[in-house]
């Protein structure tokens, strides 16, 4: 888990996928919601990068209402903090829309953070 999530939090939402997409269908816990959530919302920024607004805005959607079950902190990981700027992350996608895509900040996309 530790490599999706810096994966993750470097900007490599493919490789991420990659990476916590075999620990997800490896899994049989519970947990494997987790591990699905984060890479469900590295994949929405995957489609951002590529211009495919719904698919951005679908899979960020999904992605965080797959996380929600795990809040506030589950494996170490802030569930909260990463729902809460998922969220902000995906309004401002909504606002800016599928013509000005090139506007969203990429720093703006969420870092997976642990609980402290």
């Amino acid at each position: 888990m530790l490599r999706g999530i810096e994966q993750f939090n470097a900007g490599e939402f493919f490789e991420q996928h990659e990476t916590l997409e075999l620990l997800w269908r490896d899994t049989t816990a519970p947990v494997r919601g987790l591990y699905h959530g984060i890479l469900q919302v590295g994949v929405g920024f995957h489609h951002w990068r590529g211009r495919n607004f719904h698919g951005a805005s679908v899979l960020l959607e999904e992605g965080i209402e797959r996380l929600r079950p795990f809040s506030p902190a589950c494996q170490t990981v802030d569930v909260a903090a990463l729902i809460a700027d998922a969220t902000a992350a995906r309004q401002r996608l909504l606002a800016i829309g599928p013509d000005r895509m090139s506007e969203f900040d990429p720093a703006s996309a969420p870092q997976v953070r642990f609980a402290r």
